[in-house]
């Protein structure tokens, strides 16, 4: 952004705003130019009048130095602008060793004037260089890391960890440039295919859906180079959930049958179980009880195969998953007793849940109080919602916010009950409504 603010790039900066939400007619309102005047320069009319670049750059909230406008030099940086340039510019290190002390004694000494404004600026970053040789171990120090962000995510949301997933990812995909035996060359591509996987887990968890949609793709590239049909299966399981939350339940459906076929190929029977219990929740989602029920006795009968020391990207699924997401099933079928059996599998599931899942057991107790609560249970239903509620305040995940939203329609269905209402109204406010 720097360097096209620079050369006066607008075209790309416009069209990035764009990328950000922001219409034509938002940035001639900002500028104070016409829209078919922002079109023109999208279309690669270059600005060359000083006042429409000033207009530009003010309109913008960019700071006129970074245009080559007005008096403004180097030296004329802040001390706070000096600081967070200093090991991305290209002046000298004696030059910047002299702006750091400088700075460093302004600040102390109390003399220094901080501009705030200019804080929110982003600082640029040499990457981490990465080694000319890697080994097992620099594999198994990737796979370390990706577990311990991964269990971040599991008890904090994605909004806790992305940024450093993301980090990691770029830093792998460097190492995979180094040079290595074959069978490092394969487990390093291999660690990369999950850190994408776990970057497209996260981005989804913080409603990036076209994010979570670019990394599973680069993981299942990367899955199926290395031959690993259980990543495949479970990546394609993760695009899964992505569309069944957004409701695109055809599209769903195929990407979980399509990770079945991997799973099986693959010989993965806890994998195998996974993908049937979800195929289970979107057959119910469709109306398909038949084949929502039939699906789930699959699950129970593969997830006993399942075997110990299995990867990372799936050891996650256990007794408490398939009880919740039998529970789901169920929630979804007509009839009480099919929504006692719901009651009963989120409750068991609930209870068997251990740290680190606070987010899951924040879809359970979600899916538990919309139970209880249509069946009439205002009581046990509010308690299960409310301790939803206060979970779902301290984790950084907006799709649990999004999950709340069938709480919030049987919560209103009580209109007369205190605590029902109140239940309704935390959730609203929790949802921006």
């Amino acid at each position: 952004m720097r360097r096209a603010l620079r050369d006066h790039d607008l075209a790309w900066v416009f069209h990035k705003l764009k990328c950000c939400g922001y219409t034509q007619r938002n940035i001639g309102e900002l500028t104070r130019q016409s829209q078919s005047e922002i079109s023109d320069i999208m279309g690669g009319r270059e600005v060359l009048a000083y006042s429409v670049l000033q207009r530009i750059a003010d309109g913008l909230r960019i700071p006129r130095g970074y245009m080559g406008l007005g008096n403004y030099d180097h030296d004329e940086h802040t001390p706070v602008e000096d600081a967070l340039t200093v090991g991305a510019t290209t002046i000298d290190e004696a030059e910047q060793i002299r702006k750091a002390l400088k700075h460093a004694a302004e600040v102390m000494m109390g003399t220094s004037l901080p501009e705030a404004a200019r804080w929110w600026q982003p600082l640029t970053e040499p990457r981490t260089p990465v080694p000319d040789n890697i080994g097992d171990g620099d594999v198994d120090n990737l796979e370390y890391l990706t577990r311990v962000l991964r269990a971040v995510d599991y008890q904090n949301g994605g909004g806790a960890c992305r940024e450093a997933v993301i980090a990691q990812t770029a830093h792998a995909r460097a190492m995979m440039h180094s040079d290595c035996t074959d069978e490092v060359r394969r487990r390093i591509q291999l660690a990369v295919a999950d850190l994408h996987n776990l970057a497209g887990w996260t981005s989804f968890d913080v409603g990036l859906h076209g994010n979570a949609r670019l990394h599973f793709s680069l993981a299942l590239e990367q899955a199926k180079a290395t031959d690993s049909l259980s990543l495949a299966a479970n990546i394609l399981y993760r695009q899964g959930r992505v569309h069944l939350h957004r409701g695109f339940l055809d599209q769903a459906l195929r990407f979980l049958q399509l990770g079945q076929l991997a799973a099986q190929d693959a010989d993965d029977p806890l994998t195998v179980a996974m993908l049937h219990a979800n195929l289970g929740w979107t057959h119910a989602m469709m109306g398909n009880g038949s084949k929502a029920v039939s699906a789930l006795g699959r699950a129970k009968d593969e997830f006993v195969r399942g075997e110990d020391n299995l990867p990372a990207w799936v050891a996650f699924f256990g007794a408490a998953d398939l009880s919740a997401l039998t529970g789901m099933v169920y929630s979804l079928l007509p009839g009480d007793k099919n929504v006692d059996k719901a009651i009963t599998c989120l409750t068991a599931s609930i209870k068997a849940r251990g740290e680190g899942t606070a987010r899951s057991t924040i879809f359970e107790l979600t899916a538990l109080g919309a139970a209880k609560l249509n069946v009439g249970d205002c009581t046990g239903g509010v308690a299960d919602g409310s301790r939803a509620v206060v979970l779902a305040e301290q984790v950084r995940s907006v799709r649990t916010i999004d999950r709340l939203r069938p709480l919030l329609l049987a919560a209103q269905e009580h209109p007369d009950d205190d605590g029902a209402s109140e239940l309704a109204g935390r959730i609203a406010t929790l949802q921006g409504g």
